[in-house]
Parts: structure tokens; sequence; C-alpha cells
């Protein structure tokens, strides 16, 4: 039986800030983007090439916003990743290289964390 990661919600005080930031700085894809009723909003937001996606969360779970610490996106090339952020407004650390691998890390408007890992070939 196949387990899936698909959806994670990440605390946020603005939709509309959040979702700009992750698709016209980051470069997410927009998935979805739906009035539920007037308490909720449901919008999905997808990294290039993932399989797992995030939901923008105002009042979905008790989580405050910027509560969301650690999320983890594996890249192809660290630096290019950090060029990337760089570029588009996004501050992020010079890449650091650890033995599992090489991290550039940002966080959102709200503080919620995430990390950029590049994989190194294991000896």
């Amino acid at each position: 039986m196949d387990w899936k990661l698909e959806l994670i919600p990440v605390p946020v005080s603005d939709i509309d800030r959040a979702k700009a930031f992750y698709v016209d700085q980051v470069g997410f894809n927009a998935d979805h983007d739906i009035p539920v009723n007037d308490d909720l909003r449901f919008v999905q937001l997808t990294p290039p090439g993932s399989a797992c996606s995030i939901v923008l969360d105002v009042n979905m779970t008790d989580m405050p916003s910027g509560a969301q610490r650690g999320l983890q996106i594996v890249v192809p090339d660290a630096d290019v990743a950090r060029q990337h952020l760089l570029d588009h407004g996004v501050d992020a650390p010079p890449v650091e290289d650890l033995p599992w691998g090489r991290f550039t890390y940002f966080a959102d408007p709200d503080g919620n964390t995430w990390a950029l890992q590049q994989l190194v070939p294991q000896a």
C-alpha cells in the first residue's frame, strides 16, 4: 500500500500576500484558489516538479501564522536555487555544505521557514 504525502498546511496571516510571495517570488505553481465560504479560502500551491503541495492556512488548523518550521524541498542545484530566490527579492543565506547535502534557507513573510537541499552523492 502506498502512502503519499499530498498537502501540508502553511499558516499565514494574509492569503493574498502569501500567495504572491510563493508564486511570484519563490516560483510555486498556483493550483487552486477557491473561496469555499466566508470563512474559508482554499489556496493550494505546488513547488515545480513536486508531488506534494501546500495549502495556505488562515483558519484551517490551530497553528498560528508563521508556526511552520523546517519544511524542506530538494533541488538539483542549491546555488542556482539560491540565486533564483535572490533575483526575486527573497533573502537566502550562502549555500552551506554539509555531509548530507548542500543547503540554503528562506522564510515567508509570516516567518514559516524552508530549507532547500541539494543531495550529494554518498561515497
